[in-house]
């Protein structure tokens, strides 16, 4: 696939609003983001997983501006984004093949067999290609599920959690996954892991009550914090100075 290259960037939001339902969870956010590794960061209930599924089509904005690869129709964008959710359904009686396939075919792609293959590889399940879900470990399922948001060579690709499930080598392995993909390639990662965004992302947004407190790169990040500040890493005690968490020994 040919990315366009009629829009200046990937992602443009302004004053987006969007409820998750009577809440509004993202709060007048504005942003705009192009090619490379977007780290999401945010406490729970910040409003991460609502602007996410905002972004991959699966929530209608409350008002605001939304756009996504110029303002594609509905139908050509869907085709040309890629999105993990914090949980995704599956049918436990497909193969992986099958399953990454059947999203493929959603997906109307021409050459399923060998986009199939490539995107199992490129998670480490080629090995595995041919077992049925339900004989999977959580892990695994996870990795499946990032090799389905990937089958397509997205031009936005939208990952929820995604390292959730992995071991440490895992880990490791799907940054390096990261970094190749978002060379050409517009990515949004939320996670809970700061570290994972200090060692996969390009920059970093901070949403706190649902909205944008933070934008910049991981070092723009850690210079907020001070020994003052919680945390066991310099972009910790800098995303715990953002948030305004005092220093309170013993407390959660």
């Amino acid at each position: 696939m040919t990315a366009p290259t009629t829009y200046a960037w990937e992602i443009e939001a302004r004053d987006l609003r969007v409820r998750a339902g009577r809440k509004m969870a993202v709060d007048g956010v504005t942003l705009a983001l192009g090619r490379g590794v977007h780290g999401l960061l945010g406490p729970n209930g910040a409003g991460k997983t609502t602007l996410i599924r905002a972004l991959a089509t699966v929530l209608k904005p409350a008002s605001g501006e939304l756009n996504l690869l110029g303002g594609m129709e509905l139908r050509e964008l869907r085709r040309r984004v890629g999105y993990l959710p914090q949980e995704f359904g599956h049918y436990r009686r497909f193969t992986v093949r099958e399953f990454v396939a059947y999203v493929a075919w959603l997906k109307e792609m021409r050459d399923i067999p060998a986009a199939v293959q490539r995107a199992v590889e490129r998670v480490g399940l080629a090995d595995r290609a041919d077992d049925r879900l339900k004989t999977l470990s959580g892990g695994m399922i996870r990795r499946v599920g990032i090799a389905q948001a990937i089958v397509n060579d997205p031009e936005v690709l939208l990952l929820d959690e995604p390292t959730a499930g992995l071991d440490p080598a895992q880990r490791l392995k799907f940054r390096e996954l990261l970094t190749e993909i978002g060379t050409d390639t517009c990515v949004l990662v939320s996670t809970h892991l700061v570290e994972d965004v200090a060692a996969a992302c390009t920059d970093v947004l901070l949403l706190s009550q649902g909205k944008l407190v933070f934008q910049g790169t991981p070092d723009q990040l850690a210079a907020k914090g001070t020994g003052q500040h919680p945390g066991d890493s310099p972009i910790e005690r800098g995303y715990s100075a953002v948030l305004g968490f005092p220093h309170r020994p013993g407390s959660w």
